[in-house]
């Protein structure tokens, strides 16, 4: 057994993992959801036990959107906003933070128990509470991303903004992993240098370097600066740059011009992969690459739309739903190229 010391618990554990692995992916749209209405400056204090109650009185309502009209979003985008536009922007916000709380209870109590039951290989406890230590370091990452939107800008910045996804698809990419290797009672680890299937590794580290260029175009609103596809209106690279800045992050299309880019050479590397596994003939990996591909392929197709639709919310966050599965479906292929 890769996890536990007594194969009794194995449904109750697999049950606990998906259950945490799916609370993680709702979580990951919710939280895009917000960024996309704009609803993350909503709720300007860190309520770690009073925020958990939604306001429901008139007075309440009133405290919370005077506190919202002392920010520099409030003054200079929103100063006519109403009570019950308000009440939207901070659904959105109180929701996501809900769901915070929820997957820390859902992580813990069972944790507890299964610690207290002597469930888990001492490997894999260890493992687990490094996976809770990051879920804390998420909160305060998540505050750590608000604050910087409270005072000096209208929102928050893109750089804790990627931060903050990053930590978000680190914790549900280590969930997925346990939960894969309870599947197939493997002990596989993720940091496998002894595998030879190399590009699928690299194409991971692409796929989350481009989450945080994603990031940093949603917290940018860089893709409202160049709006047409194949090319940046009629030039390949943005007119309104120079090459020497392409490492300007600040920079909306350089951004932009990164995110287009990155996500043609990781189409490339996917179309080489196909290849990779043909040759070789690694016919055990070829249902999880047809998966794969699939996602790249809408990953690409739904980003083009957004573009195109003035970013359209519902386009934008189908765009941010498909990069969840895409994330998921590369993991599982990586799973299953590893013997």
């Amino acid at each position: 057994m890769p996890i536990l010391q007594d194969i009794k618990f194995n449904k109750l554990l697999s049950i606990w993992l998906l259950a945490l692995i799916l609370l993680v992916i709702f979580i990951i749209f919710v939280g895009g959801l917000t960024r996309l209405t704009d609803s993350g400056l909503s709720i300007t204090e860190w309520q770690v036990f009073s925020g958990v109650f939604y306001p429901i009185t008139n007075d309440q309502w009133n405290y919370y959107f005077e506190l919202y009209k002392t920010i520099p979003q409030f003054n200079l985008l929103n100063n006519s906003m109403t009570i019950d536009e308000f009440k939207f922007i901070f659904f959105w916000e109180y929701f996501h933070r809900m769901l915070g709380r929820l997957i820390g209870i859902t992580f813990i109590i069972p944790f507890i128990y299964f610690i207290y039951v002597r469930a888990l290989k001492l490997e894999y406890l260890i493992k687990f509470s490094i996976i809770l230590l990051l879920i804390s370091l998420q909160g305060f990452i998540g505050w750590f991303m608000v604050k910087s939107g409270l005072t000096n800008d209208v929102t928050v910045s893109h750089y804790r903004l990627s931060l903050h996804l990053l930590f978000a698809f680190i914790i549900l990419s280590t969930l997925l992993w346990y939960y894969l290797n309870l599947l197939t009672q493997k002990n596989k680890l993720f940091f496998n240098i002894k595998n030879s299937f190399f590009s699928i590794k690299i194409l991971i580290f692409l796929l989350f370097v481009q989450l945080i260029i994603g990031a940093f175009v949603s917290g940018l609103d860089a893709g409202k600066i160049y709006q047409t596809w194949p090319l940046m209106n009629n030039n390949y690279f943005p007119d309104d740059s120079y090459f020497k800045n392409i490492l300007d992050f600040d920079n909306r299309s350089i951004v932009q011009f990164i995110h287009r880019n990155l996500a043609y050479l990781i189409l490339f590397l996917s179309l080489f992969i196909s290849y990779q596994i043909i040759f070789k003939k690694m016919s055990k990996i070829s249902k999880s690459y047809s998966i794969f591909i699939f996602f790249i392929f809408l990953q690409i197709v739904l980003g083009i739309i957004t573009l195109l639709s003035n970013i359209n919310v519902y386009f934008a966050s189908l765009h941010q739903i498909s990069s969840i599965f895409l994330v998921i479906s590369s993991l599982n292929l990586y799973h299953c190229s590893i013997d």
